[in-house]
Order: structure tokens, then sequence, then C-alpha cells
């Protein structure tokens, strides 16, 4: 893990010399690698989007699409997100409990979520978390991240060319797993964390009451528990465990309730 730290650190050394940009995430400050053109990645999350919504049943329930819409427009309202593309779809998935966000502003939500988020306030949770990670650009993050890697696998295959093929073999295996247990994991639950974190203030900003989260993701714990889910090991995991989750929730409440006050 060593090892791969170093070679990913001499890549984005490199990068930085060149003149490759770091951006900053919105209201966290955190610095984040950005090596890839935002427009770009924008045209692909369209695409993407449309490729999604033409395999994948939307659903059909006025009442869902009427509330997700409205809620989501509304927490939309209080963001900055230059050249965005509000789009909030609800998709026919009863047994799925999840949602996403990709960037530019596509959001869907799998109506098997309904199940947990139970009232608006929840619903806000969970749309408010979906808007920080377009927001905080985690995926045009993910995608420079992903660049960075290959790059350091390169230059690794580069380094061990001369020794024999199957050390070569062990050696770019060891690289992956190293890369996403010590690099890819640790980063893709730091992004959740943030866009707990954001869309805590968004819900908030939006008017909607920020101690419902607290015990949306309270809900979400005990129906992972219930049907075996949630008692993962956190380090091979992409998300953080919920009881890190709420935790965090519950330090910032303070600050997400002087942004509710301000709303009302």
């Amino acid at each position: 893990m060593d090892t791969t730290r170093k070679i990913a650190s001499y890549v984005l050394t490199a990068a930085i010399a060149i003149g490759v940009a770091c951006t900053t995430v919105p209201e966290t400050g955190r610095s984040q690698l950005s090596l890839v053109n935002s427009d770009e990645v924008l045209q692909m999350s369209l695409t993407e989007f449309d490729k999604i919504k033409g395999s994948t049943p939307i659903s059909k329930d006025a009442q869902q699409n009427a509330l997700v819409k409205r809620v989501g427009e509304r927490i939309a309202k209080v963001v900055q997100l230059p050249n965005a593309k509000w789009e909030f779809v609800v998709f026919n998935k009863p047994d799925v409990l999840n949602a996403f966000a990709l960037p530019g502003g596509k959001v869907g939500v799998y109506s098997g979520l309904f199940q947990v988020t139970k009232n608006e306030a929840g619903l806000a949770t969970v749309l408010g978390h979906e808007v920080a990670h377009a927001v905080a650009r985690h995926g045009q993050e993910r995608v420079s991240q992903g660049l960075l890697l290959q790059l350091g696998g390169a230059a690794l295959s580069q380094a061990v060319q001369a020794r024999p093929e199957t050390v070569q073999q062990i050696v770019q295996t060891a690289y992956g797993v190293g890369a996403n247990v010590g690099f890819m994991l640790p980063h893709s639950r730091q992004q959740e964390l943030e866009a707990d974190h954001l869309g805590l203030l968004f819900m908030a900003r939006a008017g909607y009451d920020p101690h419902e989260a607290a015990q949306f993701w309270k809900r979400f714990r005990d129906y992972n528990q219930q049907h075996g889910g949630g008692k993962g090991i956190e380090f091979l995991q992409t998300h953080p465990l919920d009881g890190k989750r709420i935790q965090q929730i519950e330090e910032l409440m303070p600050k997400a309730e002087a942004e509710y006050q301000k709303a009302h």
C-alpha cells in the first residue's frame, strides 16, 4: 500500500507540474483533483442519463414523481451549480433502496427508497445528499482519480518491464488491489460523508428540518440490519458505516439548525 501511495504521489506531482489544476469543494474547502474538462464530463452525464432512462422503467406513480420533483427543485434553488440541467426522475425499482446523481444535475431515485424516506423531509435528506454530489463535482473527481491511477499503473508497468512476466503480473495485481483499498475506497467514503455534510446544509436552507436527516439514517441503518446489511468492514466498503454517518450529522446539527432558522 505504501508503494501504491508513493507512485500515486509521484504521478500527481508530475500532473500538477505540467499545469493540471486542482479545484476546491464549495462549503468544505477541500482541495480535489481535476484532470478532465467539465464540459466533456457534463456531456457524458447527459448521454448516460438518457441511456438509464431508456433501459430502466420510469415510475408512473404521479404522487411519487410530483414529490421528488418538488423537493428536488426546492433544494436546487439554494445551491450554486453553473450550467446545471436539473432533472429528478423516479425509477420503478421497488426492491432497490438507492438514489444517484450524475454531473450537471441529473438525479435518479429508485422507488424502493420510499420505504425508508417516509416523509418529505426524509426525501429531502436523500435529495440533498445527491444534489451535494453534483455541486461538489464528485463525479468529475472520480474520473480524474481513475485517470491518475491509470497513469500510476502505466508507470509501474514501465518500471518492472525487465522483470519476469510472473513478477510483472504479481506487481500489477498488488497495485490494483492496493490502489482500490488504499486510495479509491477511502476517497469514495470521504465523498459520501462530504455529501452528507453538504446535503444537511442544503436541506436546512431549503426549509426542511435537518433533524430528520439523523432519523432517516437511523431508519436506513435499521433496515440494513433487518435485511442482513450494514455489518461490513468499513475499509472494504465504498460507503461509510451508518453509525459514522449518523455521528457526523449529529455533530453538524448546530450549524444546520442555524441555517434552518434563517430559512424561516
